[in-house]
């Protein structure tokens, strides 16, 4: 791009927007973003963009519909003061588990969500470890889809732990599961499982063998983390000898953090696309930052330079 690089951050993750920045060596664009006493989001950019190559950064934790809301008008003013691209940087995508109907009327949210950021004036998608990749497809623009997943492994290597098996707690994360068994070198074991209702996970079987093994259950998300307990106590029960997990996006919804504490869980290694409340940062949950990662994506995209190295 011939126009200058700009980079703007909604109020769902700004610590990791500044982080970015700093790997960047730039300051963050000056903009408004708060809401009026009605409780409609007001949002005014304090930088010129015209030409520009912009960049906004937000991710959708909950509330999801107010940080939704907010990266949609955030886009819209990009639009409408004249930048010559506009890139949705979303290190959570939400709405990712409505990707497909799994019964009569029911809609498919991620799509909906994939159509109002296009209507919005998005140009170019840059998200981490969409829960279905398939809403790739979703989108008729570039989509940058990275994975952390490169960044936790290379943490459990530098561990050093011995005898591990990789387990993947659902059918659905085989394949992330087994990319992980390949980065570090061990053995692989699934859980089947099932839900009766929305959140609320069921342990059927599981295929491998973890008896005195050090298990490391990996996942794309810690949403209300039943997944995780119910998983923990299983390979517990089957004799492993420690269980750790790692996540991308640590939602920690319905008191997860306090759940997790309180299982078999060792330790969960998760990522900065969704920020931590101060009350659930302890030894128990390790953070690792994913700005690195969006900042050389960033920056190559604006250089109009491949990104797919950044894959591997």
């Amino acid at each position: 791009m011939d126009g200058p690089l700009q980079v703007f951050s909604g109020s769902a993750n700004r610590p990791l927007a500044e982080a970015i920045m700093r790997f960047l060596g730039a300051p963050l664009g000056r903009a408004v973003v708060g809401q009026f006493k009605n409780g409609e989001t007001r949002v005014k950019l304090e930088e010129n963009v015209r030409g520009s190559d912009v960049f906004v950064i937000q991710s959708m934790q909950p509330p999801v519909n107010h940080h939704l809301m907010e990266l949609l008008i955030m886009i819209d003013a990009v639009r409408r003061a004249s930048a010559a691209r506009i890139t949705a940087v979303i290190p959570y995508y939400g709405y990712a588990r409505q990707e497909k109907k799994t019964a009569g009327r029911e809609p498919i949210t991620a799509k909906l969500v994939a159509n109002l950021l296009v209507t919005a004036g998005a140009q170019r998608i840059l998200t981490i470890d969409l829960h279905a990749p398939a809403i790739e497809g979703f989108f008729d623009i570039p989509v940058d889809h990275l994975r952390a997943e490169p960044l936790l492994a290379e943490h459990f290597r530098s561990q050093a732990l011995e005898n591990v098996v990789v387990v993947s707690p659902d059918a659905g994360g085989v394949g992330r599961a087994e990319d992980f068994r390949i980065r570090i070198g061990a053995d692989l074991a699934i859980i089947a499982k099932k839900r009766p209702q929305p959140d609320q996970p069921a342990v059927i079987e599981m295929v491998g063998d973890v008896e005195g093994k050090t298990a490391v259950i990996v996942d794309d998300m810690i949403g209300t983390g039943g997944t995780l307990v119910e998983a923990a106590e299983t390979l517990l029960a089957r004799g492993a000898d420690a269980v750790y997990a790692c996540a991308v996006h640590p939602l920690l919804t319905d008191g997860a953090a306090r759940k997790m504490r309180g299982s078999g869980l060792r330790r969960a290694i998760v990522t900065d696309t969704v920020p931590l409340h101060e009350t659930e940062r302890d030894s128990a949950i390790e953070v690792l930052s994913v700005a690195p990662l969006l900042a050389e994506a960033i920056m190559r995209i604006h250089k109009d330079l491949s990104v797919s190295a950044l894959f591997t």
